[in-house]
């Protein structure tokens, strides 16, 4: 979960929180409202009903002794408002005998007004003067029976605050208990989340110090959780892979160059006034040829060419029809050393040539089969280069039909050990670069990391070395 998100849900929930404690607490200050004014309302309407009684009495009584319109009209309005007021209090949820008795009352009450003023009407004043005398003795009742249910009804009311002051009471303290709950889920949250953070960084700061120390090997930042600082973590992780790698590679480099300069080393050891030696080679040749000794003069032509090419800065970068080119003047100048004993045969896709390659990478293989493959045979022996295009790179195939090695052989010459204890033991049985497999290997990675180096042989059936490169169009080099 991503830092965001915590946060939000940790509002989120805070708010639900607060907005729960304060429904609770609107909730219960409603339902005290609504019992305070429903009691009041009941007090306002039982007080109106003794109010109204008694005016519409006065309002009879007046008319009684002055019966004119004006006051029979005062009569009638009270005696409307008395029948609404009526209606109201039949309407009330409370059920009991006091409230039948009081509707009761006020229909009786009204009644006997109403026979009182027809008494006055026909002027019977026998009639409507019991009529009169029974409502004042109504009216009273009324009043009493009214003001009895209001003492009840106040009793009943304090026993109902003191229920009321509990639900507020717990409702307080239900509220401070939700404020309580969001206070310490906070601080649990809090540290919670800044232990997470502070964590990771710590994590990451060590393992930052161990790189600056040029300690790489450390095990990775593990962090559990996906957020932000998860895939920093990562980020940090792949770099220091990277870093690691980048250094691995730069000690590889620096070794393949301290093993160029060893063998440039070697190479200069051999030489002895190269100026000197290819000048003496060249007139040497030129008298052979006035002299009409012209395959004379090829040999030495040919070995001055090889020499040339050899003596080179090794780290340059040449082609594979230059490397062709060489490994011919080389055949040639073994051909007259073997004469038909040995059989040279080519195969090379001419689209293959301009394809890049690190100098004397052919012959030292070809050396290689020379000198632990076929010299010791007496006839028949061949050796084959075929270069093609398969599969969007450059194969180069040496094949031999000597004698072969087992597998133990194959891996020391593909070694370490194999410059040091197998090529340099035969240093003086016909090299002429002293290079061997293994620093071929390595330039060619060196050159091409995609590059590949193998060796198949079997005993007494011949060796074959392939090389695999990538085409120029697939490495985008131009030469």
């Amino acid at each position: 979960m991503k830092i965001r998100t915590k946060l939000l849900v940790y509002f989120a929930s805070i708010l639900l929180l607060l907005i729960l404690l304060f429904f609770v607490r609107e909730q219960s200050n409603d339902k005290v409202m609504e019992l305070y004014h429903e009691h009041i309302e009941y007090f306002f309407l039982l007080n109106e009903m003794t109010k109204t009684t008694n005016q519409t009495f006065q309002a009879l009584q007046i008319y009684v002794h002055e019966p004119l319109g004006e006051n029979l009209q005062h009569y009638q309005e009270g005696k409307e408002r008395l029948l609404q007021l009526q209606h109201g209090f039949q309407e009330q949820e409370k059920e009991g005998i006091s409230k039948k008795n009081v509707l009761n009352m006020m229909t009786s009450f009204l009644e006997q007004t109403e026979q009182t003023v027809e008494g006055v009407t026909n002027l019977d004043i026998q009639e409507y003067s019991l009529y009169l005398q029974e409502a004042e003795r109504t009216s009273s009742y009324i009043h009493e029976k009214t003001l009895d249910m209001i003492n009840t009804e106040l009793t009943n009311y304090q026993e109902l605050s003191v229920l009321i002051d509990e639900k507020v009471t717990n409702t307080k303290k239900m509220g401070m208990a939700i404020i309580m709950a969001i206070i310490i889920l906070s601080i649990l949250f809090a540290l919670w989340f800044s232990n997470g953070i502070t964590r990771t960084i710590e994590r990451l700061t060590k393992a930052a110090q161990d790189i600056s120390t040029g300690r790489y090997t450390g095990k990775d930042v593990v962090v559990s959780q996906k957020d932000e600082l998860y895939f920093l973590t990562k980020t940090f992780n792949e770099m220091k892979r990277n870093i690691l790698e980048s250094v691995s590679e730069i000690e590889e480099k620096a070794r393949l160059a301290q093993l160029l300069k060893e063998m440039e080393l070697k190479s200069l050891q051999n030489q002895i006034n190269p100026h000197f030696l290819f000048n003496t080679l060249n007139t040497i040749s030129k008298t052979s040829y006035i002299e009409g000794a012209e395959r004379t003069s090829d040999l030495i032509s040919a070995v001055s060419t090889l020499l040339r090419y050899n003596i080179g800065n090794l780290d340059r970068q040449t082609t594979l029809k230059d490397e062709v080119k060489i490994i011919k003047e080389y055949f040639f100048i073994q051909k007259a050393r073997f004469r038909d004993r040995v059989e040279f045969s080519e195969n090379v896709d001419p689209a293959c040539l301009s394809t890049p390659i690190p100098c004397l990478t052919l012959q030292p293989i070809i050396e290689n089969a020379f000198i632990h493959g076929i010299e010791g045979m007496a006839e028949g022996a061949k050796i084959e280069i075929h270069i093609y295009h398969k599969a969007r790179m450059v194969c180069i195939d040496v094949i031999d039909n000597g004698v072969g090695m087992d597998q133990e052989t194959i891996d020391r010459l593909l070694s370490k050990e194999e410059e040091s204890e197998f090529s340099l033991s035969k240093k003086g049985s016909g090299h002429s670069t002293g290079i061997g497999m293994k620093n071929v290997m390595d330039r060619l990675k060196l050159f091409d990391k995609e590059s590949t180096f193998t060796i198949s042989s079997r005993i007494g059936e011949g060796t074959k070395v392939s090389i695999r490169l990538r085409s120029i169009q697939d490495r985008g080099d131009t030469l």
